[in-house]
């Protein structure tokens, strides 16, 4: 693509984040925005003008956007339900597509999602920025140099205490609120599956057979509302569907096993919970610790806290990420410490080069069916689900 012309398609607290921080400092041409708010649509041509002293064209219906001869890249940076439709859309008319993360509503989707691609060959780049952190890239690149031996398990998490921006979604419009009203799974799992994918080759020589998942009770919303909202009259009363804590387990085809977890509606830090255990060793994100097996460090009586507690900034050096490492000597620049910087340097380059994208299609599809999946595993007390192969076999070969 020699010239790339944005429509972008979503500005709400996130979309007004990436747009300014790690999209128009690029460089790249932003030609045309859209919101279902007029409001938010008008704020985000005046930021595009600001920086690029363009004015944008500004639309309410996402159709319009996709029509615009002045666009050929679609940005999706919508609510949940949204994302899939209008990729689609953008797909079958022939328009590259960047598209922010969220779970899937039904697997119908996911599929639409690749049968779409597979029919148009049309760009599309699925939006996990924690597969750009410098931890999680630099674990993925001793697990390459076999640091920690034959990886076994991994585990990661959404620990992120989002009581108030559910709560205030009303407020705020933010679709989080009706979300966790109406549906119990684990509706975020891509920012610790993306890079746990990455680790184990899913797609690419491994694949994501079984799941079960488990919700907790939902208590942690109606609480917090009787404490902090009470004089809400719509949510005081109300029932969340969504459980406090939900547990997935996923079995794959070489023989990892996968823990997630959901935690958003508890008081507790944020953590991604990025955990690599090989038969050599393993990474821990909540304590940033790196271990190595030797002899002497085995047993009750050895104080890993001590020697190991906090020292991953010791192999930084050795094992820093080539991305990482010339984004240090360049400059860290964008938000979330820079993943979202990188992540749309990466779909940049890629349009531009005609190479592929590096979080494709069927990542996107068997990383967010997750979500419809584990629905279905709790309504049924959390009953073995079967994960679909959405490369239909093309995972042998490493696609």
């Amino acid at each position: 693509m020699d010239k790339i012309k944005i429509g972008y398609i979503g500005l709400g607290g996130r979309g007004k984040s990436l747009l300014t921080d790690n999209i128009l400092p690029q460089g790249e041409s932003v030609t045309a925005v859209c919101d279902t708010y007029p409001d938010r649509a008008e704020e985000g041509a005046n930021l595009v003008f600001e920086a690029q002293k363009v004015r944008p064209a500004v639309y309410t219906d996402y159709h319009d956007v996709i029509a615009d001869e002045n666009v050929n890249t679609i940005i999706i940076v919508t609510a949940w339900e949204a994302h899939v439709e209008i990729a689609v859309a953008a797909m079958k008319a022939g328009k590259a597509v960047a598209m922010e993360v969220g779970g899937a509503y039904t697997v119908e989707q996911c599929f639409e999602l690749v049968d779409t691609y597979e029919a148009t060959k049309t760009p599309f780049m699925f939006l996990e920025n924690c597969c750009y952190g410098r931890r999680e890239l630099m674990a993925l690149n001793m697990v390459q140099k076999g640091l920690f031996g034959e990886i076994v398990h991994c585990s990661g998490g959404y620990h992120h205490d989002l009581r108030a921006e559910i709560t205030h979604g009303r407020e705020n419009r933010h679709y989080r609120l009706r979300n966790y009203l109406a549906r119990n799974c684990e509706n975020y799992p891509t920012h610790e599956l993306g890079p746990i994918a990455r680790v184990l080759n899913i797609n690419h020589g491994n694949r994501m057979l079984t799941l079960t998942s488990t919700a907790s009770k939902a208590a942690g919303l109606h609480d917090y509302v009787l404490r902090e909202k009470s004089e809400d009259e719509f949510l005081k009363d109300k029932k969340f569907a969504q459980g406090d804590i939900v547990t997935t387990v996923i079995r794959c085809a070489n023989g990892e096993t996968i823990v997630l977890t959901l935690d958003t509606t508890l008081p507790g830090y944020y953590s991604r919970g990025f955990t690599v255990r090989g038969t050599k060793g393993m990474y821990e994100e909540r304590t940033d610790s790196v271990f190595i097996d030797s002899p002497e460090d085995r047993g009750h009586d050895f104080d890993w806290r001590k020697a190991c507690g906090g020292n991953a900034e010791k192999y930084e050096e050795e094992y820093d990420h080539p991305i990482w490492k010339k984004f240090l000597a360049d400059g860290v620049q964008g938000t979330h410490d820079g993943m979202d910087w990188l992540e749309f340097k990466a779909f940049f380059e890629a349009l531009k080069n005609d190479t592929p994208m590096p979080i494709d299609v069927y990542d996107a599809a068997s990383w967010m069916a997750v979500t419809a999946l584990s629905e279905m595993s709790i309504a049924r007390g959390g009953a073995s689900v079967d994960i679909p192969d959405f490369t239909k076999g093309k995972w042998h070969h490493v696609i």
